[in-house]
């Protein structure tokens, strides 16, 4: 993620919304699509081979055109899979299929992880299905690094001081290019416009005739996507963690940069008001030690345990990672404890876990990359270094500690050997089923002002607000979310308008 790249008590909440709808499953789907699209009838008329895959679910494998204009050309194998409900008749709603953001997170694994990522109520009327889209994981995945230049791509340096480190930021960055483009006609289609068609082939061949999602952070994106592609498929959609699809990447970037800065204030208080916080005075006077550290490493970095060193870029992720969720502050506070006193193992464990990479060595999945193979199709507006240079000023005057950082993540795409496909537009989902948008007021990774843009562009967007800390809402600790999300999921019934939690 050089050239960066940052991955998402009582309420006022009132009863309301629209009667509750009939079922959303139904067997009918196949048919109806085999005949608008007879060039996809194949793929829309698909039977899955399920099987046992431990843990209660199954899995199966879906196939899909490489490119949806050559439909009888390459394919893809997506992985799904599905934790089935035992209920029945009117009791069973169908398949809720989830997908926890990224670009690069996989839906396999979320879930897997249902018992937390769902309540109770919602597990017994749905189908839990999630996929891992395409190029990620183990969907056929881009393979575009191998473990070593995945670890000197995420160590370097960030926030290039002088020509031969914004030259070596600009070179890592195409190498990134060039190993994706290596892997085939595949890199050319990672985009989300793409995976939200993927959406819907797997929506008919899992029997449903409307699509209910759930999606949080780059989830929101894909859903939102999805809606303006197949207004007519939309069921009951949940986007908790929302970006805005109108935003450039310069206007992503620096929302961020501002987001995480907001969450870092948050969290600077919340330790100065513990016990065992390395941080004293006021909230700007240790929010200048932690910059301070940043500063340091950027000329020398920290020793570890392992014998590799914590760069300024890994401490960037370092203290990134925690911030996506109060639950890991306290780890937080733990490791600039050592960092402070020269000790940087703490800070390099929160990188990696971030990162996904495994203790030995190596790494779980592929999402440090294939971010970037995603975001890169999908905007095409590249910054050159000059951009880029005059833009750290203001950058760094809405978030002193992360906008450099943010702000040489304009270059991200400046390399990028594949022509963008998408553009920044707003959204609006023209004849879509009502769309819950959820956001958090102090979310670090998707600011609150995306889920406000994106549900006032989506004509049938209703927004909840959670007034909190992290990166996204839904069972998050926020009994008053959850049942306002599991309202409309089972019953159909949306928050009124400017719910609070």
């Amino acid at each position: 993620m050089t050239a960066a790249a940052l991955l998402l008590g009582g309420c006022s909440l009132l009863p309301g919304g629209e009667p509750d709808p009939e079922p959303v499953g139904t067997a009918s789907a196949v048919a109806s699509e085999a005949a608008s699209d007879p060039a996809l009838a194949a793929f829309y008329g698909q039977d899955l081979e399920w099987a046992d895959c431990g843990g209660g679910f199954e899995c199966t494998r879906l196939t899909v055109p490489v490119d949806y204009a050559d439909p009888y050309g390459a394919t893809a194998s997506l992985a799904v899979v599905r934790l089935r409900t035992g209920a029945t008749g009117q009791d069973r709603l169908g398949s809720l299929v989830l997908n926890p953001g990224g670009p690069g997170a996989s839906g396999v694994e979320y879930a897997r992880a249902a018992e937390n990522v769902l309540t109770e109520d919602v597990r017994a009327h749905f189908d839990v299905v999630g996929f891992d889209p395409r190029g990620v994981g183990g969907s056929d995945p881009l393979q575009c690094l191998d473990d070593d230049e995945v670890d000197e791509f995420l160590a370097a340096d960030p926030t290039p001081d002088e020509p031969a480190e914004v030259q070596r930021l600009l070179e890592l960055t195409a190498q990134l290019g060039r190993g994706c483009a290596a892997s085939g006609e595949l890199a050319a289609h990672v985009d989300t416009r793409t995976a939200a068609k993927d959406l819907d082939v797997l929506r008919a061949a899992l029997g449903d005739e409307k699509l209910t999602y759930l999606g949080k952070s780059y989830g929101t994106y894909l859903g939102a996507l999805y809606a303006e592609q197949f207004p007519q498929r939309v069921g009951r959609f949940v986007l908790d963690g929302a970006i805005d699809p109108s935003l450039s990447r310069g206007e992503v970037n620096a929302g961020q940069a501002a987001g995480f800065e907001v969450a870092l204030r948050s969290y600077v208080q919340d330790c100065l008001d513990g016990d065992d916080c390395p941080l004293s005075g006021g909230v700007d006077a240790a929010l200048g030690r932690v910059r301070a550290l940043l500063a340091r490493l950027d000329e020398q970095p920290l020793p570890t345990s392992s014998g590799r060193e914590l760069t300024q870029g890994l401490a960037y992720y370092a203290l990134a990672y925690p911030l996506y969720a109060p639950s890991l502050w306290p780890r937080l506070t733990q490791a600039l404890t050592e960092a402070f006193d020269g000790d940087g193992t703490a800070m390099l464990a929160l990188a990696d876990a971030y990162a996904s990479r495994r203790d030995g060595g190596g790494y779980a999945n592929n999402s440090t990359t294939v971010i970037h193979a995603v975001n890169c199709l999908d905007r095409a507006d590249e910054e050159t270094v000059p951009e880029v240079r005059a833009s750290v000023p203001e950058f760094e005057a809405a978030s002193p500690t992360f906008g450099a950082f943010l702000a040489w993540g304009g270059l991200s795409c400046s390399e990028w050997p594949i022509p963008a496909v998408g553009e920044p537009v707003p959204v609006d989902a023209a004849g879509a089923a009502p769309i819950l948008v959820v956001g958090t007021t102090r979310d670090p990774a998707t600011p609150y002002a995306w889920a406000q843009g994106l549900a006032a562009q989506l004509d049938s967007g209703r927004l909840l607000t959670l007034d909190g800390d992290g990166h996204t809402a839904y069972r998050t600790g926020s009994a008053c979310v959850d049942e306002a999300v599991d309202a409309y999921l089972l019953a159909g019934r949306l928050p009124e308008e400017g719910a609070r939690c």
